[in-house]
């Protein structure tokens, strides 16, 4: 009796890799103005815990729900979607 439960997933991009197996991730959302019904964005960051993949600042991440590891923590990076490019100066 094998249920698949399918997790709540996000797409966002890594702000900061500054903490020990932890990392800032940054949502946007687009929903329409209630009064002009332009496209507006809204943000939000997330922490998430990091197993085995290592992502970089300015990575696309995909991070799916857990259970809490912490006062704040209950995403886990999933997978890299698009690295960042580091641009030589």
């Amino acid at each position: 009796m094998t249920k698949d439960r399918r997790r709540q997933s996000l797409v966002g991009e890594v702000v900061s890799v500054k903490m020990d197996k932890t990392v800032n991730v940054r949502v946007v959302r687009k929903i329409p103005h209630p009064t002009y019904h332009k496209r507006v964005k809204r943000y939000k960051s997330y922490l998430a815990h990091v197993a085995s993949i290592a992502p970089k600042q300015g990575d696309i991440v995909k991070i799916s729900s857990v259970r809490p590891i912490s006062k704040r923590k209950c995403w886990q990076v999933s997978q890299i979607i698009r690295e960042s490019l580091k641009l030589e100066q």
